[in-house]
């Protein structure tokens, strides 16, 4: 069905995807019409196709219906003003979207949505830079970063990020955009009560990876779940 719900416009693309039961959410659908594919993609000709493409650094851009998949598992905890952690950021789509998503435009910061945090983690800084400088092609993507709103960061993903001693804590939801070895306990530590992790996972036997959530209830009791498989570039250390 994938392949079908490719388009010739931003708009037609979402709108495939809604069509074809890839994007279920009127939210999520809301999120990624207001974000153009284009501006995040290195070949803009193929920025409305479903299907990934590579940013360079050895990463890729997922395809739409996958960062589709993510946003609406992590989408009850994606409410107005939610702290957000999107780890391999990569070109910044996905961080785009998610900063629509806690950071509606028609809320303009008003009351709990002007609390709204989302952060990029990189690490390379070229690609930090990437989603920093494509983010800024919009005047709403300049709005958001000027804020403060959202900001792209460089550290080690399976680390997690964390603010300094005078900010917030913790993360409402964590996205993690490549291939974990583990479920890394220092995304378990910073996930909220309540909070869910979006993360896929190699299998033990090395064959294969899948998705992964990892929920934490209002009690702090923690809960995973194994979704479906996956094709994603590992979560490793910056190359040298």
């Amino acid at each position: 069905m994938a392949w079908r719900c490719s388009g010739s416009s931003n708009k037609e693309l979402v709108d495939n995807l809604f069509r074809g039961g890839l994007i279920t959410s009127s939210r999520v659908r809301d999120a990624m019409m207001k974000v153009d594919r284009a501006h995040y993609c290195p070949e803009p000709s193929y920025a409305y196709e479903d299907s990934p493409q590579s940013i360079g650094h050895a990463a890729t851009i997922s395809a739409p219906h996958m960062h589709a998949s993510a946003a609406e598992s992590l989408l009850p905890y994606l409410k107005p003003g939610a702290r957000v952690l999107d780890i391999g950021s990569g070109s910044g789509y996905l961080t785009a979207v998610l900063a629509e998503l806690v950071y509606p435009q028609e809320a303009d910061g008003k009351g709990e949505a002007g609390k709204a945090r989302v952060v990029g983690l990189e690490h390379i800084k070229a690609l930090r830079d990437m989603g920093e400088r494509n983010m800024m092609k919009s005047e709403r993507g300049k709005s958001l970063l000027g804020e403060g709103k959202v900001s792209f960061v460089v550290g080690d993903g399976r680390k997690g990020w964390s603010e300094g001693e005078d900010e917030e804590k913790g993360w409402d939801a964590i996205h993690v955009g490549a291939a974990a070895v583990e479920l890394h306990q220092e995304l378990v530590d910073q996930l909220r009560s309540p909070g869910r992790i979006f993360i896929p996972v190699e299998d033990p036997d090395g064959y294969g990876q899948h998705i992964w959530t990892v929920d934490k209830d209002a009690k702090g009791l923690v809960t995973k779940k194994k979704l479906f498989g996956v094709r994603y570039v590992p979560l490793t250390d910056a190359p040298k």
